[in-house]
């Protein structure tokens, strides 16, 4: 018997049916259990619960083509991971923060365009100091010359990551083009961020996803 949610995916048991990866930009495949195994299903866009009919948990994740935003509650909500091509066998290949196993929403993560240009502010409402990055990865603030307090920020070119440590450690928030006048508009509980970087798309950068060391 073949779960199906919406048009965009299927899952099962056995071999899923194929697509026409032509026309589809976002291919991403969730399994219940760790290591790629037990029921599967096969993603192109949004699902807000993946536990509704469609799998009990999930254990791993292969990522087709993407990138794709995961959520930690259903309906886009909780803790947000990051998902590039590749493969994720087991739930803290995907957590940064291992603060908690679950996943259960996730949706496309769309890149306007190959460029990338963030400014960071010190405080709310684009005040304080104010660091620029541009094209680039930053493993770690302080070593730039900028403190840990991030309070607001404008992601002018691109999509980004923002990490709660050094390192590109920590929970995660993504940062969409647009104007973030308090850390709360990124879904951070304080103003705290100590790396970014630069969300890939296959589109612009065809060697794939970022690779951490």
């Amino acid at each position: 018997m073949q779960a199906r949610r919406g048009l965009g995916s299927r899952a099962g048991a056995g071999s899923p049916a194929r697509w026409d990866f032509r026309t589809l930009p976002f291919q991403v495949t969730v399994y219940e259990l760790e290591n790629f195994q037990g029921k599967r299903c096969e993603l192109s866009a949004e699902c807000p619960n993946l536990t509704d009919s469609l799998l009990e948990k999930v254990g791993s994740i292969q990522v087709e083509s993407g990138p794709w935003l995961a959520f930690e509650r259903r309906s886009f909500r909780g803790e947000q991971f990051v998902l590039e091509k590749g493969d994720y066998p087991r739930w803290d290949a995907w957590s940064n923060s291992r603060h908690s196993d679950s996943l259960l929403s996730l949706r496309p993560l769309h890149i306007d365009g190959p460029d990338h240009k963030l400014h960071l502010f010190e405080n709310p409402a684009f005040s304080g100091r104010k660091m620029e990055i541009v094209d680039d990865d930053v493993p770690s603030l302080w070593a730039h010359g900028f403190q840990d307090r991030v309070a607001s920020i404008r992601a002018i070119n691109g999509t980004w990551v923002g990490y709660e440590f050094p390192g590109y450690r920590g929970r995660q928030y993504v940062l969409e083009r647009g104007e973030y006048r308090h850390w709360n508009e990124w879904d951070a509980n304080q103003p705290q961020l100590q790396s970014v970087r630069r969300i890939r798309d296959q589109k612009w950068h065809k060697r794939g996803c970022f690779l951490s060391s």
